[in-house]
């Protein structure tokens, strides 16, 4: 999980986990939670004097988020609007090859499997060949390509949540060791 330093209005630094952001907007002073929706916990001062607890049980509701919910994923839901074949997202095609030396080509379609802290890998779906191809074949091939995609997008979404749980547990720690706690102040920069 990534952190960051944020310096409040009135000078006073907090190290603050992702997920977290700070909102001071005239009246309203505190830290804003966007982990499986948005949550603003208040300061409930206007000096920031309530920061460093709406801060604490922040992260207390992050870290309870992490624990029950699944991470989210920036897998592609749809197709795109300027794909033009109507399938499914990471699956494209057909495709016709032709081999070197070969006589025939051969269709294929192509799948995108995502792969969590890796690179995508791309594998094939034989349809057939130029002259055996039928609609039948088609659907047949697509199928399975559907299921290829379905059954890496579940190891993804698996693998992201079991790698945003163990970021859970660290940041749980960090907050009973008292991590999120206000810092020394930073001299504010002046405007160039």
């Amino acid at each position: 999980m990534l952190f960051r330093d944020v310096q409040i209005f009135n000078g006073d630094c907090y190290r603050v986990p992702q997920c977290i952001q700070r909102i001071d907007h005239r009246a309203t002073h505190g830290w804003q939670l966007r982990y499986g929706g948005t949550r603003l916990f208040s300061d409930h001062s206007n000096d920031g004097s309530g920061a460093e607890a709406a801060l604490a049980k922040a992260t207390r509701e992050l870290v309870r988020r992490i624990a029950t919910l699944d991470a989210p994923t920036t897998l592609q839901r749809a197709p795109s609007a300027n794909k033009s074949s109507g399938l499914p997202p990471g699956i494209s095609g057909p495709i016709v090859r032709g081999r070197a030396g070969g006589r025939t080509r051969d269709c294929s379609l192509a799948v995108l499997l995502p792969r969590f802290g890796a690179p995508a890998q791309r594998r094939s779906v034989y349809i057939a060949t130029e002259t055996t191809f039928t609609q039948a074949k088609l659907r047949a091939a697509l199928k399975r390509a559907v299921a290829m995609r379905a059954e890496a997008e579940e190891a993804y979404r698996k693998a992201a949540t079991r790698a945003r749980r163990a970021d859970g547990k660290v940041l749980r720690a960090m907050l009973a060791a008292g991590e999120f706690t206000r810092r020394p102040k930073r001299p504010l920069r002046k405007a160039a």
